[in-house]
């Protein structure tokens, strides 16, 4: 998830969404790791964007701590990482639910087609390129009908489908559009991005956005997908190469709980300065996730590492009963 110019509005909605629970039990411990157990999701969004994000996502998979990716479907290098999942099925990969297009030069359009889903289309037929404008535009009719079309490409391509969250928090920044991915998650029983427990991080500098509106982390639970506890959206903007200590700080300070850590692990190719400025950012996620200090913080803070789908296991466990 990149949450770009609209991080505020989006990160204000997912709170009013997955308001603070006062229990003191975590949703680790619900899904049954110890109390005080830091369990941590390592997610690198965007693989299929380009060539250069999936090098970056597998780097990270397989020489990283990066335990879980999500794909954007619409976009033209999807066919590239499909091939590594079929090879690599034990892979934690969802999809990341795209409904922008934001680059100037590389773009990409809705998977449903225009004709299907127009207002979620600029002039040149794409995506429009900010989640302002999908607000404006979309209707929550179209937005389903794009999801389930991301859903049914990825089936067509035999992708395994782990988890669902979204592309620069576009789901996020609207009621209507988050009903929509949590309808189509429930009825796939498959899980989604649900923050409902002590959001220490996914709350910092928005403490007026935590608000006692009743929220859906219950309802998803109860449907018998997982949640989890809190949510780092911000490496983005550590606009460096050298994150080690960023994410040791990081790591260090993170209370007992499910942490998703979000992470855009890039190895940049010749071309992709011409997609995007953000070369830096994302070589320094791939950095930090393959430098041996940073594993090394990891198991002498005694950080546990998930993935989605570990996180589905446990959740099946505790609704049989064991």
């Amino acid at each position: 998830m990149r949450f770009s110019r609209s991080v505020s509005s989006a990160l204000a909605l997912v709170l009013m969404l997955f308001p603070f629970s006062a229990r003191a039990e975590t949703y680790a411990e619900k899904l049954g790791w110890k109390p005080g157990d830091r369990v941590v999701i390592f997610h690198c969004d965007d693989a299929g964007m380009s060539h250069s994000s999936n090098a970056g996502a597998i780097e990270g998979l397989e020489k990283g701590m990066v335990t879980s990716v999500s794909v954007m479907t619409p976009c033209s290098w999807v066919p590239e990482f499909a091939r590594y999942l079929e090879k690599h099925p034990q892979v934690d990969a969802g999809l990341h639910l795209t409904l922008t297009s934001e680059w100037d030069l590389y773009r990409w359009g809705p998977v449903a087609g225009k004709p299907a889903v127009p207002g979620l289309v600029d002039k040149e037929g794409c995506l429009w390129d900010n989640v302002d404008l999908v607000t404006k535009h979309a209707t929550p009719d179209e937005v389903e009908k794009e999801i389930r079309a991301q859903v049914d490409r990825a089936r067509t391509m035999g992708m395994p489908i782990t988890h669902l969250d979204s592309h620069m928090g576009t789901l996020f920044a609207s009621k209507e559009f988050f009903e929509r991915m949590l309808k189509v998650a429930m009825e796939t029983k498959t899980p989604v991005l649900a923050v409902g427990g002590h959001m220490t991080l996914v709350t910092k500098g928005n403490p007026d956005a935590v608000q006692t509106l009743k929220g859906y982390s219950e309802k998803i639970w109860n449907a018998g997908l997982p949640v989890i506890d809190d949510i780092f959206a911000e490496t983005y903007d550590w606009k460096t190469q050298d994150k080690t200590a960023l994410f040791a700080d990081l790591l260090k300070n993170l209370k007992p709980g499910i942490t998703e850590i979000i992470v855009h692990c890039t190895r940049p190719t010749e071309e992709f300065p011409l997609i995007s400025p953000s070369t830096d950012t994302r070589l320094g996620d791939l950095n930090a996730m393959c430098d041996p200090v940073l594993k090394k913080l990891v198991k002498d803070e005694h950080i546990l590492l998930t993935t989605w789908r570990e996180l589905k296991e446990r959740r099946d466990k505790v609704a049989a009963g064991k």
